[in-house]
């Protein structure tokens, strides 16, 4: 049975969505025929709505385990969370791929996410504002993963609530692949995995930092791209996300990415360096990072989603010059 869903946004700025319990669910648990009937949120958002009282099954607050009977009315009341303040703004997008339910962006280093404090315009979110107004209805604009201001690369964006509770899973799940590739400081021998708990430094709390308590799990898959006299390009692979986790794993282990001002400490010059790589090392002023490739399943197909995203012209010309060093000091 499919439910009358009738949207009315009241003066709080919510939603209020209508439907009924089918009769071939009773003695079924709410939580789980809520999650059947209103199948754009997932099962934990419905879980908290149910126990902070905004899904009402026939007009009580009941909990998540209560049997059913069928044929009750059920009202659920949407928190809208809107970008209220953000404006559009005709910023240009590098979109690799788009349909009705996603955007694939190719984020240039220098442009930040999120408006917040000292950044109220000129963000990803102003300009997907720009190009399409509706992402103002969708949680973050439809934006359900970050990349640092400085980092550049790929992201997907949600164009619908489904889309948008689809990849949140899929990120919860560990099932988007994400790979970034960065040049770091030293010669690394072999790839490995980095599995150290990430938290906020103890002592300066603008930086992150691996701590042994209170840390959220923190994973990272790396192997090698290519070696140089000094430094080496590798591939990272998360299979979590906390912020920062590339760059304050990667600082952890004594190979910090190059130009990253935060956990990158002074740069290292390989012996009789060529003027170029010199200049290019103390010109660069960004952690040299980049999401290269995303993969993830379709919302509405489940098909996979693939697109990789080249190295921008600041990184390609470093490695470049720590290429032509090597070689020259091979020669």
């Amino acid at each position: 049975m499919t439910p009358t869903q009738t949207p009315e946004t009241d003066e709080n700025d919510r939603e209020l969505l209508e439907a009924s319990i089918p009769l071939q669910a009773a003695g079924r648990r709410f939580d789980q025929v809520l999650a059947e009937l209103f199948p754009d949120f997932s099962r934990s958002r419905l879980s908290e709505w149910i126990k902070s009282g905004d899904a009402l099954l026939d007009g009580r607050l009941v909990k998540p385990k209560e049997a059913v009977r069928g044929g009750e009315p059920v009202t659920v009341s949407v928190r809208m969370e809107v970008e209220t303040h953000a404006l559009p703004e005709a910023i240009a997008l590098d979109l690799v791929y788009q349909d009705q339910d996603v955007l694939v962006v190719n984020k240039p280093a220098g442009l930040v996410v999120h408006p917040g404090a000292g950044n109220p315009r000129g963000t990803l979110v102003n300009a997907l504002l720009h190009f399409d107004a509706s992402l103002a209805e969708l949680p973050r604009a439809g934006i359900v993963h970050r990349l640092d201001k400085d980092t550049s690369g790929l992201m997907v964006v949600a164009r619908t609530l489904r889309a948008h509770t689809s990849l949140v899973e899929q990120l919860s799940g560990r099932e988007v692949h994400r790979q970034y590739l960065a040049v770091v400081q030293g010669t690394m021998v072999a790839g490995n995995t980095i599995n150290a708990p990430i938290g906020r430094h103890p002592t300066d709390r603008v930086r992150m930092a691996v701590v042994k308590e209170g840390g959220r799990d923190a994973i990272t898959h790396y192997r090698l791209r290519e070696k140089f006299r000094a430094h080496t390009l590798v591939e990272c692979r998360l299979e979590t996300g906390r912020t920062h986790q590339i760059r304050v794993h990667m600082a952890h282990v004594r190979h910090q990415i190059v130009g990253d001002p935060l956990y990158g400490g002074a740069f290292r010059l390989p012996k009789a360096a060529t003027e170029a790589l010199v200049a290019r090392l103390h010109g660069f002023r960004r952690q040299a990072l980049h999401a290269e490739q995303l993969t993830f399943a379709h919302p509405s197909t489940g098909e996979p989603v693939a697109h990789e995203a080249p190295m921008p012209e600041d990184m390609q010309a470093l490695v470049r010059d720590l290429r032509e060093d090597t070689a020259a000091f091979k020669g």
